[in-house]
């Protein structure tokens, strides 16, 4: 049943990360949304303002043979949309890339590479980014096809390589930058009257089955205030069940780095997944992820932990000891980036859901009316952030999703 367009919605997005930043712009730009009678409230705990997690922190990895398939057939159009719309090339450095997956082993570096990549106080997670799948220097023309590296890919050591073979096929796999896109998503909403306010929620508000509003701790004064809404969406990543305690999601840490090659050297479009056998240490292999990026930049990221979330995402600890290690790791298999600088040593925590399966994506009626669910992105976030926040948009102006069969990814399922 569709909703009467001219009744008052006075919507707030609970977490300022991509899921809710891209669900603020998808509602901005929803036919039937006017500031005359439509309100949007973005919500964030951070005193540093949006993106402030993975949303800030992820690799930006965009990709049809991503999953679930019913999100992603949504979210690569949107990408593409969006960046057609608001030359998204320049603004948020989204562009196809060459992805594969490289096998070989490192070189013996004058330091020890034999850390693991795993922060200190958690056991190892693998972060499942290929889950989805079905499928310089002097170069040597014929070692370089039989092994097969493309042409192009020179920023990888030749010698060091066993095997490299595609993951997609062209036009399969893109980037954007992950705090660049969310930030972006943010301030096109609040173009058309979105607000973004600073605040840690720590209460949902309900009457007679149906939420009213949320109570929060500003994060200014300190001080308590509520918040009224007609419908609340939940978008808090791996904070979410701070605010609904009966959502499955648990949360996996990743630490990252980011590289800048010297100005002189080309790295050319390509995302790695990689399996590296070191040499100090006989039978152990690493599997950093490896993105080049628009701007002369490298991002890489090792495994996740089962670190404990902290309250807050101002919080996060890195342990500089895995960060180190993830450099020495790809700095084994390229001497660009081994010659680079180091520029951010960083952590983030991973939404998952415990019961397998998800995201969340839909109405929590279970819970109360008028409340949304979004979260348990995994590792694909950055990838199916407009595709969800689309068929919110639909289910909360319309009454229903239009734009894809959700129905697998319902909170009822989950909760």
């Amino acid at each position: 049943m569709s909703l009467n367009k001219e009744s008052r919605k006075d919507i707030l997005i609970i977490g300022g990360g991509i899921i809710g930043c891209s669900t603020a712009y998808q509602l901005s730009r929803h036919p039937s949304f006017s500031p005359s009678t439509t309100t949007i409230k973005v919500i964030e705990a951070s005193k540093h303002g949006p993106a402030q997690g993975a949303s800030g922190k992820a690799g930006g990895l965009v990709a049809k043979w991503a999953y679930p398939k019913e999100l992603v057939a949504v979210s690569f159009a949107e990408h593409v949309k969006l960046a057609q719309e608001h030359n998204g090339k320049d603004r948020w450095g989204w562009r196809f890339v060459g992805c594969g997956s490289w096998e070989g082993k490192g070189a013996v570096l004058s330091d020890d590479a034999s850390g693991t990549g795993v922060g200190a106080g958690g056991r190892r997670k693998s972060l499942e980014k290929t889950l989805g799948l079905e499928g310089g220097r002097k170069s040597d023309p014929a070692s370089r096809k039989r092994k097969g590296l493309p042409e192009d890919l020179l920023w990888v050591d030749e010698g060091l390589t066993h095997s490299y073979s595609p993951m997609a096929s062209d036009g399969d796999t893109a980037q954007v930058h992950p705090f660049l896109f969310t930030t972006s998503m943010m301030d096109l909403a609040v173009e058309r009257g979105a607000e973004l306010i600073s605040g840690r929620v720590t209460s949902l508000n309900i009457s007679d089955g149906k939420v009213t509003g949320v109570t929060f701790v500003n994060t200014h004064s300190g001080q308590n205030e509520t918040l009224p809404a007609t419908d609340i969406i939940l978008a808090a990543g791996a904070w979410s069940p701070s605010v609904l305690p009966s959502l499955p999601i648990s949360a996996t840490r990743a630490h990252s780095i980011t590289i800048h090659p010297q100005p002189s050297v080309n790295i050319s479009p390509y995302v790695l997944f990689t399996e590296i056998a070191l040499p100090e240490r006989r039978g152990l292999t690493v599997s950093p992820e490896i993105y080049a990026r628009p701007g002369n930049e490298v991002y890489a990221c090792g495994p996740g932990d089962d670190s404990l979330l902290p309250e807050n995402v101002d919080d996060v600890l890195v342990d500089e000891t895995a960060c180190e290690s993830i450099h020495k790791h790809v700095s084994s298999i390229s001497p660009e980036l081994r010659d680079g600088t180091v520029d951010k040593r960083q952590a983030c925590f991973l939404p998952i859901v415990e019961t397998g399966g998800g995201p969340m994506v839909g109405a929590a009626s279970k819970v109360a009316q008028g409340l949304f669910i979004a979260t348990g992105h995994t590792c694909w976030g950055i990838c199916n952030a407009p595709g969800t926040a689309k068929a919110l948009s639909e289910l909360i102006m319309d009454g229903r999703i239009q734009c894809a069969n959700l129905k697998r990814l319902d909170p009822s399922n989950f909760i």
